[in-house]
């Protein structure tokens, strides 16, 4: 066991870091209670030997049990990976007529951006579907991913909080009857983070900073907008979930501030792939991954004349977004 260190903490120390400790001590019925200033040895050294008879304590079992616990449930909520993902890459499979994709392998690093692109139901879904499922040639596609250049552990794939990818889909609606920082807090309390005040006013005001409708902590989260919904899980997704890689299905229907959006996901390290039809998200990207028929048809990098199309694409959206506020107000438009 790697986390043995965990018996020369203080329980008090461990409870305040490991709040779910609460629970062993419980099933084990073993009463903590004014003796915090004790290490865990130390406390079951307190027995006598006719308590440990009588309940037939087995202290060194009791030892290793809350280190394995503790190891397991940091497992359970993906918190247990200290060297972290750098690198992504993805080797070739097959199209749906089985000819082999026109490349060999695509490596994507932090804070890389890439965009899939390609005719609806070209397989855009299908690549991001195989990364989210770490493929090792057991998909349809037959292509394998590799986590910082080596096979992943397939754990990955079954961890209930997938913590190597977070997936932002195109609708996003809440049902939780919560407010916005009701849902942040079970959020970073469920992350162990800690300095939760300062964390949860962050995620909400970048937040705004991407939505085009202002919202409150106070917010029911069923009362946001779409915009709003996603403003706000992009924010949480970047800040304070664990996952190295997000997934991104058109990012352009989703009434926030698509550049704001990739910064801040690129700012926090965040290896971003995403699916779109929009000219200048695709070009925003570091580079393109180009599907037909269902495979990678070939992978192109954003050259100095795709930028400056890029800069003449940002001249359009701003004058679009600008008519749009003004017919937001009630005004009356006319030409410059």
């Amino acid at each position: 066991m790697k986390n043995r260190h965990l018996l020369k903490e203080s329980i008090e120390a461990l409870l305040e870091k490991y709040p779910f400790l609460g629970a062993f001590f419980e099933d084990n019925k073993l009463e903590v209670e004014g003796s915090g200033h004790l290490t865990f040895p130390e406390f079951l050294q307190g027995f006598d030997r006719e308590a440990v008879e009588e309940n037939a304590m087995d202290l060194e079992s009791l030892e290793e049990g809350l280190v394995t616990y503790v190891e397991q449930m940091l497992s359970f909520l993906g918190l247990d990976r200290e060297e972290g993902v750098w690198e992504l890459t993805i080797l070739a499979g097959r199209d749906k007529s089985g000819n082999p994709e026109g490349f060999d392998e695509i490596t994507i690093r932090r804070s890389d951006i890439v965009s899939i692109v390609g005719p609806t139901g070209s397989g855009k879904s299908r690549l991001l579907a195989d990364i989210e499922w770490t493929a090792d040639g057991d998909t349809p596609t037959g292509r394998r991913i590799l986590i910082n250049g080596e096979t992943p552990d397939k754990k990955w794939r079954f961890s209930s909080g997938n913590r190597l990818v977070a997936q932002l889909s195109q609708n996003m609606n809440f049902v939780m009857d919560l407010t916005v920082r009701e849902f942040l807090e079970l959020h970073a309390r469920s992350r162990m983070v800690e300095d939760e005040e300062a964390i949860i006013g962050k995620i909400i005001r970048e937040a705004n900073h991407l939505a085009g409708e202002r919202f409150d902590p106070d917010t029911p989260v069923t009362s946001l907008s779409g915009g709003q919904s996603r403003a706000l899980m992009i924010a949480d997704t970047a800040i304070l979930s664990t996952s190295p890689i997000v997934l991104i299905d058109e990012i352009e229907n989703a009434g926030i501030d698509r550049k704001k959006a990739l910064a801040l996901l690129v700012g926090e390290e965040k290896i971003v792939l995403m699916a779109t039809h929009d000219p200048s998200l695709a070009l925003m990207a570091d580079q393109r991954i180009v599907i037909r028929n269902g495979g990678i048809h070939k992978v192109l990098p954003t050259g100095d004349a795709e930028r400056e199309i890029l800069a003449e694409l940002a001249e359009m959206d701003s004058y679009i977004a600008d008519m749009r506020t003004r017919l937001r107000q009630g005004e009356k438009l006319s030409k410059a």
